[in-house]
Parts: C-alpha cells; sequence; structure tokens
C-alpha cells in the first residue's frame, strides 16, 4: 500500500514538472514527423510490395521501426526523468522525512521506481497510438506490434532501474543524469566490441550484455525466454543495488 502511496506522489511530481512536460511534448512531436515520413515511404514502394508474395506490410515498414527509434530517443531522455528521484532527495534533505517515516528501504525504491515506470508507460501508450490509427486505412500484424511494444516497455523499464540506481550515488541530479546515461549508452553499444574482431566467446558475452540486441528479438516478433530473463535481470540487479545504497546512506547518516 505504501509502495503505490510513494509511486502515485511521484508519477504526480512527474506530471507537475516542467522538464517532463518538456520532454513529453518534444518526444510526441519527433515521434509525430518520423510517422508521418515512414508513412510516405510506405505510399511510394506500396505498388511495389503488392507484386510480391509475402512481402512486409504496415507493422513492418512503419509500426516497428518507429518503436525502434523510440528506444533510442528514451535512451537519451529516461536519465533526465530519473536523475532526482533519489539525488535531490538528498541535495535538499527531504530523505530524511523518508527515513524517518515507517517505511523499508525496499517500500522507498520501489515505490519511486514505479511512478517512473508509470510516466514512461503513459509515453509508450501515447507511441503506440500513432501506429494503431492505421487500423482506419489498413491493417496491422497485433503479433509483431504486440512483441515490438513489450520488448520497448522491458527496456524502458531497464532504464528507469538503471536510473534510479544512479541516482542513489550521488546527491547531484545532473551528475546522476550523466553517469546513468554513460552506462546507459554503454550497455547499448557493447555488442560493437565483439564484432570487432573479438573471439567467438568474447562476441557471444558482448552480445548477451548489450540491451539493444535483446531488444531487437522482440522487434522480429521473437519473444524468447533469453531476453525475457536477460531484462529481468537487469532490472532486479538495479534495483537491489539500489536498495543496498539508499540503506548504507541511511545508516551513515
Amino acid at each position: 500500500m505504501m509502495i503505490l502511496h510513494i509511486a502515485m506522489r511521484e508519477l504526480r511530481s512527474l506530471f507537475l514538472s516542467p522538464l517532463a512536460w518538456a520532454i513529453l511534448a518534444v518526444l510526441q512531436f519527433i515521434m509525430a514527423w518520423l510517422f508521418l515520413v515512414q508513412i510516405e515511404a510506405f505510399l511510394q514502394i506500396q505498388p511495389r510490395l503488392a507484386a510480391i508474395e509475402g512481402a512486409p506490410g504496415l507493422t513492418s515498414i512503419v509500426a516497428v521501426p518507429l518503436l525502434d527509434t523510440a528506444a533510442f530517443l528514451l535512451l537519451l531522455v529516461t536519465p533526465l526523468l530519473s536523475m532526482r528521484l533519489i539525488s535531490e532527495e538528498r541535495r535538499s534533505q527531504t530523505i530524511s522525512l523518508l527515513f524517518s517515516a515507517p517505511l523499508s528501504m525496499t517500500e522507498i525504491v520501489l515505490g519511486k521506481y514505479l511512478g517512473l515506470l508509470g510516466f514512461l508507460a503513459v509515453m509508450l501508450g501515447m507511441f503506440l497510438l500513432m501506429p494503431l490509427s492505421l487500423l482506419a486505412g489498413g491493417s496491422l500484424d497485433f503479433g509483431l506490434l504486440g512483441a515490438a511494444a513489450l520488448g520497448l516497455f522491458l527496456l524502458i523499464a531497464s532504464f528507469a532501474a538503471i536510473g534510479l540506481f544512479m541516482s542513489c550515488l550521488t546527491s547531484q541530479p545532473l551528475i546522476a543524469a550523466v553517469s546513468s546515461f554513460g552506462l546507459l549508452l554503454l550497455l547499448w553499444i557493447i555488442d560493437w566490441a565483439g564484432k570487432a574482431g573479438q573471439s567467438e566467446q568474447a562476441s557471444g558475452l558482448f552480445s548477451y550484455l548489450s540491451i539493444r540486441e535483446h531488444f531487437e528479438s522482440f522487434t522480429r516478433g521473437a519473444i524468447s525466454s533469453i531476453d525475457l530473463v536477460y531484462y529481468l535481470l537487469v532490472i532486479v540487479t538495479a534495483l537491489v543495488m539500489a536498495i543496498r545504497r539508499l540503506d548504507a546512506y541511511r545508516l551513515q547518516h
């Protein structure tokens, strides 16, 4: 119950934040423009696709690339949304109020995490309205679209967990944002090292650690237990480390 109370409080604070509204507006504008570009590209090649048996449709050409772009944009902005979760409380000394309340560190961390995840889920829902609008004049592959949407949700859930952990490490929100972005970008491109002449074992390891590599499986319509376990491990590990770090900070102060 207390977790939900903290989550709702965090969600309200995000919707009252000018930064969150600015991010939401800018992303919606960028995504709407890309959506229209993708539709125009599809209309140009549609006559040729009609002559090809088993040709890709609206979902593969418009919807999935749109969500793929959204994944990278959310990598850029999630650190800006997560940077204040704990670090701002530490900087303003209001975290002592949380420590004095009858709350465990687990409740505090999970509450703040769910609040941020709720905001990101609203953002994801607004992104999905664009490809769903294509139903007015065409058909969609709901299996592929659902898999891509699930992959994107797990991806942003991982972004939020990592951002929350980095916010627990410092009292400066800007440092938390830069650190989160650096770590997320490393996980995004780490598979590049495996493609640069590394051994097969190293290449496999880097590919498994790549947060984007697992997302691409969902965009192909494949929901694998390996990918699901990977994202769950990332989320749980980041949240457990955040709880332990916050508990250590409480004991020190």
